[in-house]
């Protein structure tokens, strides 16, 4: 009777122990198909980005190429820009220097008028032919002053625009 009641305890024992089991392997079973329901999820979101990535990307490229083509089609006016600027440097330079030549010029002149003026003979006055001589020469000096100015006024001119033609 030992044996038989071995044998039922055994029995027993794993009656209990597979229907233990067998809770925890459906357990397991709810778990797994959890994941693989979530792993689903995750397949058909990243899918889903996948596809929003691919046109982000594709915007972008298209933006970048606008971007590039633009630049290029830009690039002309900058460098005709930059030109300009550097046509309008020279040319300020050379008015400036032009503007100090005349500056000096006159003050020259004006300095020589001056002393001029200050060594005039006052001793004997001027006969009428004297004076017309003296008049008929102040008269050329001064008329040829303001010729050399538009003169070199002038070639500043012809300058810059054989400047600007050579440029271009």
């Amino acid at each position: 009777m030992i044996i038989e009641l071995s044998v039922a305890l055994v029995a027993i024992a794993f009656a209990i122990l597979v229907f233990f089991l067998i809770k925890t392997l459906q357990s397991a079973k709810q778990s797994l198909d959890k994941v693989s329901q979530t792993l689903v999820e995750v397949q058909k979101t990243m899918d889903e980005l996948t596809y929003e990535v691919k046109t982000t990307v594709r915007h972008a490229n298209e933006i970048t190429a606008d971007v590039q083509n633009k630049i290029q089609k830009i690039d002309p006016v900058i460098d005709s820009v930059k030109n300009l600027g550097e046509v309008m440097n020279e040319l300020t330079l050379t008015v400036k220097q032009v503007s100090v030549t005349v500056i000096e010029r006159y003050r020259k002149s004006h300095e020589l008028r001056e002393k001029r003026k200050g060594i005039s003979i006052k001793e004997a006055p001027l006969t009428p032919a004297e004076e017309r001589t003296v008049n008929s020469y102040d008269a050329v000096n001064n008329e040829k002053a303001p010729g050399k100015i538009a003169t070199v006024l002038k070639s500043v001119d012809v300058a810059a625009t054989l400047w600007k033609k050579f440029r271009h």
